[in-house]
């Protein structure tokens, strides 16, 4: 007796007799396959699931096959926009391949993200797309690691969108060379004097965006000084807790603020207007990732422009092609876009 049956619920093969189908017919109707199914027969198994209230047996499909079809998602903090984003590029890519996402969010805690993958290699889903910032600190990826090549040998796929720091296949945002480039597009438009809101020290994305926008700065000759390199959670709230403390320092010498994320640039703007500050008038503003929340902001924020979205379909389409090596790399460049928020600045 299957154990479907000894629980009470229906078996498939009593939804391919209630729908007159073979069950190989009634199989690929419910669970998906590349082959296709004749429409008049797929929306009689349907049918026929629902009148007997059928659900597939996921774990059983599991040992079978190898493997679900299911795509595991991990991201730091489902909240954000720029992971929400990702992860809406991630759950269209695997629909159009007859795949189901499941999303685990690590809260940016390195111990629950390799607990994390722990359960889910026993869900064995197709693949595990990890999606967020490595941090400096290399103890954090070692148990990781270990998880993920277990996970690769028993027949999975791992893809990142971070970092590439382990040998994974990854999704690398060129975070430096993206801050850079609007550091150069900001000195032509003027600007002399510029503090950071740099975000967590130990956190390898900020820090990329921070150092990459300070040393292009100083490149045209315009070094920031330490006291304007103010650290931050990488959050709304830490970027309003750093504009406060920038503010503390001393605003009056800055004539722009870079935020190395979009996030932290909305609450420094949050900040500065509570306190009488104009924006862009009296000081300038930018962010990094051009997440969609931007188009209610006033005044419209420069930014480096991620095609988040393309970004989350191409981890999908990293982590099913065969034809890639396990730790290819697919860079990914941003686009400095200058809006209301940094005017031309004329200097007398």
């Amino acid at each position: 007796m299957s154990s479907e049956r000894a629980s009470g619920a229906a078996t498939l093969e009593e939804v391919a007799a209630a729908a007159k189908v073979s069950l190989a017919t009634a199989s690929r109707a419910i669970n998906g396959s590349a082959r296709k199914v004749n429409p008049e027969y797929r929306e009689r198994v349907l049918a026929a699931a629902r009148t007997l209230n059928y659900s597939p047996n996921l774990a059983a499909q599991a040992v079978a096959k190898g493997g679900t079809s299911t795509v595991a998602l991990v991201v730091a903090d489902i909240s954000d926009p720029y992971f929400s984003s990702i992860a809406s590029g991630v759950m269209r890519a695997a629909e159009e391949r007859g795949l189901i996402v499941t999303i685990g969010s690590t809260e940016r805690r390195p111990p629950r993200e390799t607990a994390l993958v722990r359960v889910l290699r026993g869900q064995r889903p197709r693949s595990i797309i990890l999606v967020g910032s490595r941090l400096a600190a290399q103890e954090s990826d070692r148990e990781l690691g270990d998880e993920l090549k277990a996970f690769e040998k028993a027949g999975g796929r791992v893809t990142m969108v971070s970092q590439p720091q382990l040998p994974f296949r990854t999704i690398d945002i060129r975070n430096r060379e993206g801050a850079a480039a609007l550091a150069a597009q900001l000195v032509n438009h003027g600007y002399r004097s510029a503090a950071v809101l740099t975000g967590p020290a130990d956190l390898l994305t900020a820090r990329e965006r921070a150092t990459g926008f300070a040393d292009a700065f100083a490149e045209y000759g315009h070094p920031i000084d330490e006291r304007w390199l103010v650290p931050g959670d990488f959050t709304r709230d830490g970027g309003f807790l750093a504009a406060a403390e920038l503010r503390r320092r001393g605003l009056g010498e800055v004539e722009l603020i870079f935020a190395v994320n979009d996030v932290m640039a909305v609450g420094a703007m949050a900040y500065l207007r509570s306190t009488g500050v104009r924006l862009p008038e009296d000081v300038a503003i930018a962010g990094f990732d051009d997440i969609y929340s931007l188009r209610d902001i006033t005044p419209a924020l420069t930014t480096v422009s991620l095609p988040l979205e393309l970004i989350g379909r191409k981890a999908v389409e990293l982590a099913l092609d065969d034809d890639q090596d396990g730790d290819s790399r697919v860079p990914i460049h941003g686009v400095p876009v200058l809006r209301e928020s940094t005017p031309l600045l004329v200097h007398a």
